[in-house]
């Protein structure tokens, strides 16, 4: 964390000086705003402490729950999402207070008593090092706390605006607030007011019965397997061994259970099997009692028994897989000739069952991907077409999820009989291991992520996909760090500068490039307006090949120690080694001629390239800005 680059700070330095919109921010909601989100759930929550972060954007979010979230349905973080915790700076603390998994059990009926369970397997969560990050359980009203704080803590302080039910909007072809949005007051003094706010641009987070997605004519097409689970977060007094384990339990006749271990030592989740839900059902499985629940789980877990003591939440639902066609408000006859303006995230816009743990993970991603873009249009660094890549690139990554969340309820689903192996459960978690992580999203080539001409040169970051850290050493403090650790959620593009052979100061493939980015009116870096740092677009970082303590940091090109601040101070922190016996170089297939690993703001990789590709490096970015224009208020 770097701090004092403004002057001494004595309190804590997460606190941000009030900045832009943030100073005497009204508590009334206005009139006009450049972005409303609707709805405070994992993808509103996190588009909103990532627009926080731009001081001159008037970002508002309305919730119809009269305050914060207590209890929230989702409890698994993936890994990616770690990932993301880290860039808002609390993946520390909220890994504190999670439940980890590292491992995860499998149960099935014993051979020789079949009306008893057996543990016939074990599986670690992450056998291939997909990330340094853990898998963790925490309650989803903990992850909207923290995203909250981020919010509140940022320049712009932005806090919820609580008690305001979204009715319907309207998008006019002009204005400058084109989105007229039909607000009721649901929570207060003053409840069933109505109100009028006047938005740029609306992000719809307000879940599976969407009532922004009603107002755009999207539409949720899927199926809904006519199977049952009740769920329930309990405390129990238990002979099952593995009570505080991840677990997968077939009984022979009684069906399965997935059991996850939640935070604080006690409290657990278990999905338990219903069954078939016959179709003449008409909803009757959804008035199943936690009485009924706990029965049905003690039957599935004979021999072992489960008193509980008390219930936290329970429900009761059936597996459903739907998705929109599209994630915004721009109809498929209108692509090309209309930039959107309205945009669903979350549950909004893709639904699925809560076994695969993905649901508030992916929603969350949702919610980084339009975060940024929304800021670069909003402060002139991008055209608005750089909008319409939001609902390209996340339709593609819901359908993946859903495909592979049908496989796994399926299975979940199956008898042991009906297996082939009784293995098959435990091998199919672990052959898929690095899905489930968060880590399959590739995204295809587009003007935000380039060809891979050049991949060879960075094997281990392919294109597309989230940039995966590595150890380096930092040179100013010789720290040996995660250099990816330091990719904060400040909407600035990553430049990863992999040097050749040569050391600092030589005539070299880098000093060239350090040149040309400095001088050169098409570098990237020319971009940045006058009177910002140096680096408040972009973040330039050089890892050099050799150890620190052979870089002479006043040889280092001054391109990689910006001058910050109203005092002009060095920042020596974007220097690099490598840290021995975790050679970055050997650890991601980086070429030892050097190469460019160029990285977007919601961290992952744009683009791979020579060093010397500085042609290809402008011609990159210049369709990103090309055509931008101030839209935020003079």
């Amino acid at each position: 964390m770097q701090f004092h680059h403004h002057g001494y700070v004595s309190g804590d330095p997460r606190i941000k000086p009030a900045a832009g919109v943030g100073i005497n921010r009204p508590e009334e909601l206005p009139e006009e705003v450049d972005v409303l989100i609707v709805g405070s759930g994992p993808a509103g929550m996190l588009t909103a402490a990532q627009l926080a972060q731009f001081p001159d954007i008037t970002t508002r979010l309305v919730e119809r729950r009269g305050g914060r979230l207590e209890i929230g349905q989702a409890d698994g973080i993936q890994a990616r999402s770690v990932e993301t915790f880290q860039a808002f700076g609390f993946a520390e603390a909220i890994t504190a207070e999670a439940y980890r998994i590292t491992e995860m059990a499998f149960w099935r009926p014993d051979t020789e008593n079949p009306k008893n369970i057996v543990r016939g397997g074990r599986a670690l969560d992450d056998t291939v090092g997909i990330s340094e990050f853990p898998h963790l359980i925490v309650n989803q009203a903990r992850v909207l706390d923290y995203f909250a704080e981020v919010a509140q803590n940022s320049p712009t302080r932005l806090v919820p605006d609580y008690g305001w039910d979204f009715q319907t909007l309207e998008v006019a072809e002009t204005g400058e607030y084109p989105v007229k949005v039909t607000l009721v007051r649901s929570a207060g003094p003053d409840e069933g007011t109505t109100r009028i706010v006047h938005a740029r641009y609306v992000v719809g987070a307000d879940g599976a019965r969407s009532k922004v997605r009603s107002s755009i004519g999207c539409t949720l097409a899927g199926d809904q397997a006519n199977h049952a689970w009740g769920v329930m977060d309990v405390v129990a007094s238990t002979d099952f061994p593995d009570i505080r384990l991840k677990c997968a339990i077939q009984s022979h006749d009684g069906g399965s259970i997935l059991h996850i271990p939640r935070e604080g030592g006690h409290l657990f989740r278990m999905y338990v099997d219903l069954g078939v839900v016959p179709e003449d059902d008409k909803g009757a499985v959804r008035k199943t009692t936690i009485e009924q629940i706990i029965a049905k789980a003690n039957q599935i877990l004979h021999p072992y028994t489960v008193d509980v003591r008390n219930v936290a939440w329970s429900s009761v639902y059936e597996v459903g897989h739907r998705l929109t066609d599209r994630f915004d408000d721009v109809l498929p006859e209108q692509l090309g000739t209309r930039n959107p303006r309205v945009f669903i995230t979350g549950d909004a816009c893709h639904t699925h069952s809560a076994k695969a743990g993905q649901g508030m993970n992916v929603s969350m991603q949702d919610g980084f991907n339009i975060g940024w873009k929304l800021a670069h249009v909003l402060e002139g660094r991008s055209p608005e077409s750089l909008l319409s890549t939001y609902s390209a690139e996340r339709q593609v990554v819901a359908k993946n999820l859903i495909d592979f969340d049908k496989e796994w309820s399926t299975m979940m689903a199956k008898k042991p009989e009906d297996f082939e192996n009784p293995s098959d459960l435990e091998d199919f978690y672990v052959r898929t291991a690095e899905f489930p992580a968060g880590f399959m999203t590739e995204y295809a080539p587009s003007m935000l992520t380039g060809a891979p001409t050049h991949q060879e040169l960075a094997a281990g970051f392919p294109l597309g996909k989230r940039f995966k850290s590595a150890m380096a050493s930092r040179v100013c403090d010789t720290n040996p760090m995660q250099l990816g650790h330091h990719a904060t959620a400040d909407g600035r593009w990553r430049i990863y500068v992999f040097a050749d052979p040569a050391a600092p100061g030589a005539d070299s493939p880098v000093a060239s490039l350090a040149r040309w980015l400095s001088t050169a009116p098409d570098s990237p870096l020319a971009a940045t307006p006058a009177g910002l740092d140096e680096d408040a677009w972009f973040d330039v970082k050089v890892i050099y090949q050799q150890k620190h303590e052979d870089i002479d940091i006043n040889a280092v090109p001054a391109v990689f120690k910006p001058e910050v601040g109203p005092f002009k101070l060095t920042d020596y922190e974007k220097v690099y080694g490598t840290v021995p016996g975790a050679d970055i170089f050997d650890e991601r297939g980086l070429s030892r001629d050097g190469v460019m690993v160029v990285v977007r703001p919601d961290q992952y990789v744009a683009n791979v390239l020579p060093l010397d590709a500085t042609d290809e490096l402008a011609a990159f970015f210049s369709q990103i800005h090309a055509g931008a224009s101030k839209v935020a208020k003079a």
